[in-house]
């Protein structure tokens, strides 16, 4: 007799199928128990309703894609890290095309799906690669919302778009545009205020334990004006 959690994970997997291949309308309660060979009964008692069931599909199409980012490794280059990113982020939604749009085409106000939270960490982590570097030319924050808004964006569009109807470089043409307006080759040069302080800030969650919260929340506005320094001629 299955355990709990396979039956569970057959469900999810049998969901999944139908979303892919039939889109949401085929996702009802009769063709899901059908298809992963259990009552209905069973699936009420799993998920509560169609709702959790759905949510659990959404859980399971980030795990994919965080296990596909983990997978994907670091270089020398933190900017070609990030490009190589982005890529595998349109790969993925173009990929999973019905289960991306449960992931992120329909947000709630105010609310991030927890496993979004975790890509949204590694986006971090790269950026903050970059400021090291001394190649952000905006300030972390910026450029997550920036690069998250663009690749999540045009991925959709590219979802919506018929496939005969699509333009393959777009996507690309979009990245390379915000990869421009965020970041700049390696400095032949001292890096200036805003560069130094976007670095700055980057590597702070590094010191822990060596100022109190009142030193770090000063530190961090600091950093931040500086950050949006525009130096004069």
């Amino acid at each position: 007799m299955a355990d709990q959690g396979e039956v569970r994970q057959r469900i999810i997997d049998a969901a999944t199928r139908l979303l892919q291949d039939q889109g949401r309308e085929a996702v009802t309660t009769r063709a899901v128990s059908a298809a992963a060979g259990v009552q209905s009964p069973t699936l009420y008692r799993l998920f509560t309703d169609m709702n959790g069931l759905l949510e659990a599909v959404a859980s399971e199409g980030f795990a994919r894609y965080l296990a596909d980012k983990h997978a994907q490794g670091l270089s020398a280059d933190p900017v070609e890290d990030l490009r190589r990113g982005w890529d595998l982020h349109v790969e993925f939604g173009l990929r999973n095309s019905a289960q991306y749009l449960l992931m992120y085409g329909q947000p709630i106000p105010g609310h991030r799906h927890p496993a979004a939270e975790q890509g949204l960490q590694r986006l971090r982590m790269l950026i903050e690669r970059i400021a090291a570097a001394g190649r952000l030319v905006v300030g972390v924050e910026t450029a997550i919302s920036m690069m998250h808004a663009a690749c999540v964006g045009i991925t959709m569009n590219l979802i919506e778009t018929p496939h005969e109807e699509r333009d393959p470089a777009l996507a690309d043409r979009l990245r390379e545009a915000v990869l421009a307006a965020i970041t700049k080759t390696v400095p032949d040069s001292p890096p200036a205020v805003a560069e130094r302080a976007v670095a700055l800030k980057a590597v702070l969650d590094d010191t822990a334990g060596l100022y109190s919260a009142g030193e770090r929340a000063l530190m961090n506005e600091l950093l931040d004006r500086a950050a949006d320094h525009t130096p004069t001629r």
